[in-house]
């Protein structure tokens, strides 16, 4: 059974930081392109981040790059996503999902908010 579980989020002012994690079970990890996704409140999915199998490739929407990196760890089977100099339209639920998948977990709550 595919499992996904992320961490890390809170409650953080603007201009702050969070490190999400995602570790994952039940499937070859490293075989998988991963992303993450978040949903605002009333609003729907938006794709946030793309990482390649191995990690050499990554892909942002315009408005978390250069403020967001995401990466991997295949021998930890976990996926992280760093994020900096946040705003408060980053406030949604963050979720990790194999890429073709949409959520299978209850992600990690982020609040940017002073």
């Amino acid at each position: 059974e595919v499992q996904l579980v992320e961490s890390g989020g809170g409650l953080v002012q603007p201009g702050g930081s969070l490190r999400l994690s995602c570790a994952a079970s039940g499937f070859t990890f490293s075989s998988y392109y991963m992303n993450w996704v978040r949903q605002a409140p009333g609003k729907g999915l938006e794709w946030v981040s793309s990482i390649s199998i191995s990690g050499g490739i990554t892909s942002y929407a315009d408005s978390v790059k250069g403020r967001f990196t995401i990466s991997r760890d295949n021998a930890k089977n976990t996926l992280y996503l760093q994020m900096n100099n946040l705003k408060p339209e980053d406030t949604a639920v963050y979720y990790c999902v194999r890429r073709g998948d949409g959520p299978t977990s209850q992600g990690t709550q982020v609040t940017v908010s002073s």
